[in-house]
C-alpha cells in the first residue's frame, strides 16, 4: 500500500509539473496566436469557421485546461494537490478494505471441520491460509483456547479492536483533505475579490470589466474547491460504510466462533 501511495504522489508530481510546462508554453504562444488569427483570410467560408469554433469548444481538456490558468495556478495547483494527496489515501483504502472483506461462512464451516478432523492445530493452520480480519482474530482465538473459553473470548475481543483501528486507518487524513479543498478555495475567492478591487482602487472607476476578472478567479477557485471536496466525501462515505460493514461481519463471525469452540469442548 505504501508503493501505491508513492506512485500516486509521483504521478500527481509529474502531472503538476506538465501543467505547469503548458500553462509556460500557452502563455509564450498567445500573442504568436493572436497575430496568426489576425491573418486568417477573411474571404473563408462561414460554416467552416463555425465548425471549427464548436469542434474547439467539445474539448474538455482545453476547456479545463483554460480554467485552470484563469482560476490563478498558485491557489489552483494547492487544491489540485489536494486532490491528489486525498484520492491516494483513498484508494489506499479501498483497496485496503476490498483485499479485507472475506466469506465468513465458508471460513466457519472450514474451521469446524478442521477441529474435528485435526483440532485445534488444523484449525489454526485454516486461519494462516486465509486473507482478512476476520481470519486473524480467529487465530487470536484459537491460540488461547487451550487456556480457556474465557481467555479465547477476552482475545478475541481485544485483537478485534485492533484489527478496527487497522481499518480505519488513514480516515483522519481524507477527512483533513476534504476541509481543506473548499477552504483554499474560498482563500482564492478571497485573494480574487482582493485584486477586484485593488483595480478599481488604482484606476479610480467602477466597471464591469476592470472588475470581471477578480471576480472570475474568486469564482472558479471556490467552485474547484467544493468539487474536489465532493469527491473525496463520496469515496470517504464509502470507506465509512465499508468499515461498519466488515466489522459488524467480524462481531457476528466472533460469536459463531466461540459456539464452535464450546462445541469441540464438549466433544471432548
Amino acid at each position: 500500500m505504501k508503493r501505491l501511495f508513492a506512485l500516486v504522489a509521483v504521478f500527481g508530481m509529474l502531472f503538476f509539473m506538465a501543467s505547469n510546462v503548458v500553462i509556460a508554453q500557452d502563455n509564450a504562444t498567445a500573442k504568436d496566436t493572436t497575430a496568426a488569427q489576425e491573418q486568417v483570410d477573411l474571404t473563408a467560408d462561414p460554416e467552416e469557421e463555425a465548425a471549427a469554433v464548436a469542434e474547439e469548444g467539445k474539448s474538455l481538456h482545453s476547456q479545463l485546461k483554460q480554467k485552470f490558468i484563469e482560476g490563478g495556478p498558485t491557489f489552483m495547483t494547492f487544491v489540485l494537490i489536494t486532490l491528489i494527496l486525498g484520492l491516494a489515501f483513498a484508494i489506499e483504502r479501498v483497496l485496503y478494505l476490498n483485499l479485507a472483506t472475506s466469506n465468513t461462512k465458508k471460513l466457519l464451516a472450514k474451521i469446524e471441520e478442521a477441529l474435528e478432523s485435526g483440532g485445534v492445530d488444523a484449525a489454526k493452520e485454516v486461519c494462516r491460509s486465509t486473507r482478512g480480519p476476520v481470519a486473524s482474530i480467529f487465530y487470536q482465538g484459537l491460540d488461547r483456547v487451550e487456556e480457556g473459553l474465557d481467555v479465547a473470548e477476552k482475545s478475541v475481543i481485544a485483537y478485534g479492536s485492533v484489527q478496527a483501528g487497522l481499518l480505519e486507518k488513514g480516515l483522519s487524513w481524507i477527512s483533513l483533505f476534504i476541509a481543506l479543498a473548499p477552504m483554499l478555495g474560498f482563500m482564492g475567492t478571497v485573494i480574487g475579490m482582493i485584486g477586484a478591487f485593488d483595480a478599481i482602487e488604482i484606476a479610480g472607476d467602477i466597471s464591469p470589466a476592470l472588475v470581471a476578472g477578480g471576480i472570475k478567479v474568486a469564482l472558479i477557485t471556490t467552485v474547484t474547491g467544493l468539487v474536489v471536496a465532493i469527491i473525496l466525501q463520496i469515496f470517504y462515505n464509502y470507506c465509512i460504510a465499508k468499515i461498519d460493514s466488515i466489522i459488524n461481519n467480524m462481531e457476528d463471525a466472533s460469536i459463531s466462533l466461540l459456539d464452535i469452540l464450546v462445541k469441540y469442548n464438549l466433544k471432548k
